[in-house]
C-alpha cells in the first residue's frame, strides 16, 4: 500500500471573463449549460441576475462580470453557466465563455499578487502561468459570499 500523498496535480474548470481566464476545482463543478432564461427575482443584490430552474432545482444565478465590477457585456453564443458548488451551497456563475479542463501541477500556482484597489482580489487564491495562459484562480466560498 503506498502511502496518501497531497496530490501534485489539482484539475480545474478554466472559463473566460473579458480578456481573463479564472478557474477553479472541477470537483465543484455540477454541470455546464448554455445560456437559458433567468426569472429575475425583486429586491436582490445587482449581481444576482435571478434563478433558473434547472432539470426540477430551483438555483440562483450569479452574474460574475457584475460580482468582480467589470463591464456589462450583452450575452452570445459563447456565454455560459456553470453550475457551481461549495459547502451547501449550489448556484449557476455566468461567463463569457467555458474553455477547458485543466491539470495544473501544484508546484505552478502562485500566490495571489498584491494588486491594489482589485476588486476581485479578495476572491482569488492563487495564480497559475501555464504555458502561454495565465490562470486566476478562485475561492469559491468568497464568490458565493
Amino acid at each position: 500500500m503506498s502511502e496518501t500523498t497531497a496530490p501534485s496535480m489539482i484539475k480545474v474548470i478554466a472559463f473566460q471573463l473579458m480578456d481573463k481566464e479564472y478557474a477553479f476545482p472541477v470537483h465543484q463543478v455540477r454541470s455546464i449549460e448554455k445560456l437559458m432564461h433567468i426569472t429575475r427575482v425583486p429586491g436582490t443584490v445587482p449581481f444576482i441576475k435571478g434563478v433558473i430552474n434547472l432539470r426540477g432545482v430551483v438555483t440562483p444565478i450569479i452574474d460574475l462580470r457584475k460580482r468582480f465590477s467589470l463591464p456589462e457585456e450583452e450575452y452570445d453564443e459563447q456565454t455560459r453557466i456553470i453550475i457551481a458548488a461549495s459547502s451547501d451551497i449550489e448556484v449557476g456563475l455566468v461567463v463569457d465563455g467555458a474553455n477547458d479542463v485543466l491539470d495544473i501541477p501544484n508546484s505552478i500556482i502562485e500566490p495571489q499578487p498584491d494588486i491594489v484597489g482589485s476588486v476581485e482580489a479578495e476572491y482569488i487564491t492563487g495564480v497559475a502561468k501555464l504555458e502561454k495562459r495565465l490562470l486566476i484562480l478562485l475561492n469559491l466560498e468568497r464568490v458565493f459570499k
